[in-house]
């Protein structure tokens, strides 16, 4: 006689019941699944972002970085370094990259991480060891000496650029920067996004998606009080909130305090015209905290205060931010004698 047959649990049975049994297992692995899932969409999201906006410039590998940049107009060199989280397409959508190559030779670089550009684990990457790293790359382009304008976090790397190599910057133009140490919330919310692993995960999972959420209220702190011009909607938003440049936007708002305290020392140090221009209502910086501090310390410098402008004056006030460039052009001693005197403007 044939006994009825008994068919063995599944796996699929066995998880199931795991899970009924151990609530907080159960809560892990939904939160494991959804992350898994999260990662997915972002890296098809961040894939799909670099096809529809492939490098417009070249390539120079330098020390390991694969460097993207853009080259336009012709006359003496101008060097263009751009902001945390931000790109070339900053500054082309702005219109100044255009403007400036009616007059000079206009070399815009995606800094390290973020727009084309590579950034290898490597390295710290510290004002001081961009500067290093462009003042390479600008030889490699038979560039000796430059005007060189920053903004934000680029201002930075634009003094990193003049105090360890002098002789290259003929003039430095200083945006909506920040320069000392001061307490900022931004700085300590991203330290968890930098560590390495811990970093990496909440870059590929969380951050794409909050950012995006983010956004419209994060263009309102960084243009305001002015509106986001329309120029802007060309900046390739997706391009921005890939997982690798959130990463290495995290990392940048973790060096800020220690980077601007290592900074401050030696910009006494400074010989070469330098003008400081920032929106008299940034919601990002306290200008009275940086940018007239600033002009306080390097005794030749000219501070703009544009008035009623925000962040981005890149955006909003194009036009001033161009007239700074031809100031600092104009100021230049080409014969190497002592940079004029500035005045408050």
């Amino acid at each position: 006689m044939e006994l009825p047959r008994t068919r063995s649990p599944s796996l699929q049975s066995d998880y199931t019941a795991a899970l009924r049994r151990h609530p907080a297992l159960a809560a892990f692995a939904g939160a494991a699944s959804l992350l898994g899932a999260m990662a997915i969409v972002n890296g098809r999201v961040a894939k799909k972002a670099e096809r529809d906006n492939p490098p417009r410039g070249q390539f120079l590998e330098i020390d390991g970085v694969r460097l993207h940049y853009v080259e336009r107009g012709n006359g003496r060199p101008l060097v263009l370094l751009h902001g945390n989280g931000s790109m070339i397409q900053d500054f082309e959508s702005s219109g100044l990259i255009d403007l400036a190559a009616n007059r000079f030779r206009v070399i815009v670089f995606d800094r390290p991480g973020f727009g084309h550009s590579s950034r290898p684990r490597n390295v710290i990457w510290t004002p001081e060891a961009q500067a290093d790293l462009f003042r390479k790359a600008l030889d490699r382009l038979s560039v000796q000496r430059a005007i060189v304008l920053g903004h934000s976090w680029g201002a930075a790397v634009a003094l990193a650029l003049a105090t360890r190599h002098p002789s290259f910057v003929e003039a430095l133009v200083l945006a909506s920067g920040y320069y000392f140490p001061t307490v900022r919330a931004d700085s300590a919310a991203s330290s968890m996004s930098s560590i390495p692993g811990m970093g990496d995960a909440i870059s590929h999972t969380i951050s794409p998606i909050v950012s995006r959420l983010l956004w419209p209220s994060m263009l309102r702190k960084m243009f305001g009080p002015r509106p986001v011009p329309d120029k802007f909607v060309g900046f390739p938003k997706e391009l921005a909130l890939r997982p690798s440049q959130m990463r290495a936007s995290a990392a940048e708002a973790t060096l800020m305090i220690p980077a601007a305290f290592e900074s401050s020392k030696s910009y006494d140090q400074l010989k070469m015209p330098t003008i400081i221009i920032a929106g008299d209502e940034d919601r990002l910086i306290d200008i009275n905290k940086q940018s007239v501090r600033l002009h306080g310390e390097i005794a030749h410098s000219k501070l703009h205060r544009v008035a009623g402008a925000g962040h981005m004056i890149q955006q909003s006030a194009t036009a001033r931010l161009m007239a700074a460039i031809d100031e600092a052009a104009a100021a230049t001693d080409i014969g190497g004698n002592a940079p004029h005197q500035f005045a408050s403007a």
